[in-house]
């Protein structure tokens, strides 16, 4: 057949298949390479190359952003992103797969553990490179990895667990609130609780801790939905947590000693780059191993027929009740994260539009999937973020995204697929 006889599609196929090949022996380890190779020439040359190619400044988001604003740069901002992230991402990845190859055989003799070290210190140094460029990256690049342990703890009770929960954003009030009265009264000045107890400089050093209080807050505010809820299943679940949802919001809006309606506000900004990447990395890990452990297999068979997993001696009640806590305890964990990102948080802020971006992101990533959580979360925050300049009509776009997705692929982008670690970092052989 006559190549120009052939459909779009089948053309599509043809060159995703070659560039399949292409690159199917490159580790992750020379991707990770080429991303650096891309960041350090950002960083070196940017400014530089933009200006040559007549963009204002470093595109912030890939040139999406600006191209939304100004859509006469679009060849402009195309070019740039194509000249400074996927030529070199692409020639170092190809380039370095038989050192990168090396590495990583010679790394599979190390303990895993060690070997996934290496590869995080590689993706930091990325990520720091490239929010050097501006604090509008920096901010970015957190609020999406706060949105990552969001989606993988609502994604334990709306995937594994097989519930609907609506309650996920109360769960980040929570613990939002109670780690800023942690460090607000402990560690600095407020007009609400006035001086502090404790040095500010110590105040680091506990923040781990806030995180925890804030998340085991979330839990016990789990604990109070789970005790009733769970006598019931579908939809019912889903509006008593709905209406946990409510209450809490109300709750907060109503107590004057935490700001009442007016928020709350003057939180240290301790929730750094590297603080954030740590929570998220230990998030995974802990979420991937709960759903690969003995609870989380126990967890898919209730899932799948709580009757039969009932006869097979599971405790079918304490099962949900775990998961059910656990995922709430890393929303409180995320909320705390949020809150001393943002420095103020306020009821509004954890409503139903909050709910809707989060199952958004679980969703559209896949349930019953770590890989598919991680997947979510990025997507739709950075779609979120690229499309503010179009101000509300960005609620039609990512809308129909939505729908496009649940057309196609109606169990989420990448559902039903486990997180190995081992496969990920091992040399292609």
């Amino acid at each position: 057949m006559d190549r120009s006889e052939l459909s779009p599609l089948s053309r599509y196929s043809i060159v995703n298949s070659a560039l399949r090949g292409f690159f199917a022996d490159v580790p992750a380890l020379g991707w990770l390479f080429g991303m650096l190779c891309a960041v350090l020439i950002e960083y070196l040359w940017g400014d530089m190359l933009a200006v040559m190619i007549y963009l204002p400044k470093v595109p912030p988001l890939f040139g999406a952003t600006l191209v939304l604003k100004k859509p006469q740069l679009f060849p402009s901002a195309l070019l740039y992103v194509f000249l400074v992230y996927l030529i070199p991402i692409s020639a170092v990845a190809r380039f370095s797969a038989g050192m990168a190859n090396r590495a990583a055989r010679f790394m599979e003799r190390l303990p895993t553990l060690l070997s996934a070290l290496i590869h995080l210190i590689l993706l930091y140094a990325i990520l720091d490179i490239w929010t050097v460029a501006s604090d509008y990256r920096l901010q970015v690049a957190k609020l999406v990895m706060i949105a990552v342990m969001l989606t993988l703890s609502i994604n334990v009770i709306n995937g594994y667990m097989g519930e609907f929960s609506c309650s996920h954003p109360g769960f980040m009030a929570l613990g939002a609130y109670v780690s800023s009265v942690f460090t607000l009264v402990l560690f600095r000045a407020d007009r609400l609780f006035g001086p502090s107890v404790l040095p500010e400089a110590w105040g680091p050093f506990f923040f781990p801790a806030a995180l925890i209080i804030g998340g085991v807050a979330a839990s016990l505010g789990a604990l109070i939905v789970a005790v009733p809820s769970f006598r019931t299943r579908g939809d019912y679940l889903a509006i008593i947590s709905l209406a946990f949802l409510f209450i809490v919001k109300s709750a907060v809006e109503n107590i004057e000693a935490v700001g009442g309606p007016r928020g709350l506000g003057g939180q240290p900004h301790w929730s750094s780059l590297l603080a954030v990447f740590a929570g998220m990395v230990v998030c995974i890990w802990m979420i991937n191993n709960f759903v690969s452990s003995t609870l989380g297999k126990a967890l898919n068979a209730v899932r799948d027929n709580e009757i039969a997993a009932d006869a097979m001696t599971i405790n079918t009640r304490r099962t949900k009740m775990v998961a059910f806590l656990f995922g709430a305890f890393w929303a409180g964990v995320a909320g705390g994260f949020y809150a001393h990102e943002v420095r103020h948080v306020t009821p509004g802020s954890f409503g139903i539009p909050m709910l809707a971006e989060i199952l958004a992101m679980v969703y559209f990533g896949g349930l019953n999937s770590v890989i598919g959580s991680i997947v979510g979360a990025v997507s739709i925050s950075m779609i979120s973020e690229i499309l503010k300049p179009l101000g509300l009509y960005k609620w039609m776009v990512i809308p129909l995204i939505l729908i496009l997705v649940m057309i196609f692929r109606p169990t989420g982008l990448v559902a039903f697929r486990d997180f190995d670690i081992k496969h990920i970092l091992r040399a292609k052989r």
